[in-house]
């Protein structure tokens, strides 16, 4: 802190926040009453460092040169995310990367789901549309990080179809309903694939924007935070997440003319990988027990209603 920030920002307290399952996140407190965040990309405490390894579609959003890159990137684009104060790459004193991020002092979006204003949750969600709206407006030909330019051989929902077969393997070694029902569930997955049409132009999307990765300020300022997997991509992707994590709210987020093709073959791939990521949760010792259960128990359900 005082190499970063000077010899008047003493540490007082260091909180680990409740961070996700690919990195550390710890609030730290100075004297002087500053505030910032320490995020830590530590591999050894990422709950997914198995596909990591594998160079598995998880690698595409875990690392603190993807947050970077996309801190970057949303900021030139007027994308409101917390700005990155000190990034530390070398590992000379310690074997991961950390960065020191501003603080958004506030709730996560879903605290306002339950707000006794309307109009309140009004403007809001009517903000947070604006600002996914004019994210997903930056559009290119290829899909990919900001930083990748080659052209890719074959449409981005494949990549999608890869991961769910993957991920549908892993739940049916666990869950008796769904090895009972997988070649069932397979031919669905490829049944909603085949109705997909080639196109050529991708939307920047965060690519988990779940209402836990909005911060939202007293003024009622939303940051995206956890930025790491956001890229080009088809926006069908990210609706049908949108649509999942935010419920009724999601009215006022969503968009007209969405391929619905897409949409249903993303939102049976959403189902099928929450459930093996769920499960993934709960195998390995996440925190939170209830919740990778529940995660696990609701989306297999839901998946299996594709082919009910």
């Amino acid at each position: 802190m005082g190499k970063v920030f000077g010899t008047d920002y003493i540490v007082a307290n260091v909180t680990k926040m409740h961070g996700g399952a690919q990195k550390a996140v710890y609030k730290i407190d100075c004297t002087n009453r500053f505030s910032c965040v320490l995020y830590v990309w530590d591999l050894s405490m990422n709950f997914f460092q198995e596909e990591i390894a594998s160079a598995s579609i998880a690698d595409q959003s875990y690392g603190s040169h993807l947050f970077e890159m996309n801190n970057r990137y949303l900021k030139e684009h007027g994308i409101q995310t917390p700005a990155l104060y000190h990034l530390n790459t070398e590992r000379s004193r310690y074997h991961f990367d950390y960065a020191l991020v501003e603080y958004v002092n506030g709730h996560k979006a879903e605290h306002y789901f339950q707000h006794s204003d309307t109009k309140v949750q009004d403007q809001l969600f009517e903000r947070i549309g604006d600002m996914l709206t004019g994210m997903h407006a930056n559009e290119r030909q290829g899909y990919g990080k900001p930083n990748q330019e080659e052209e890719q051989l074959r449409n981005c929902h494949l990549l999608q179809l890869e991961n769910a077969k993957a991920q549908l393997s892993y739940a049916s070694q666990h869950m008796e309903d769904i090895r009972r029902n997988e070649s069932r569930l397979l031919e669905k997955l490829y049944e909603l694939e085949a109705r997909i049409e080639a196109r050529n132009r991708y939307g920047f999307i965060h690519g988990e924007l779940g209402p836990d990765h909005i911060l939202v300020t007293d003024r009622l300022e939303p940051y995206f935070i956890d930025i790491e997997g956001a890229e080009f991509y088809d926006i069908e992707h990210e609706h049908t997440f949108l649509q999942i994590r935010f419920g009724e709210f999601y009215r006022y987020l969503k968009k007209d003319q969405l391929d619905q093709n897409r949409m249903s073959f993303y939102r049976f791939h959403h189902h099928i990988s929450l459930t093996s990521g769920g499960l993934k949760l709960l195998h390995r010792g996440f925190p939170d027990q209830p919740f990778a259960k529940g995660l696990a128990d609701y989306h297999y359900r839901l998946a299996l209603g594709f082919i009910g």
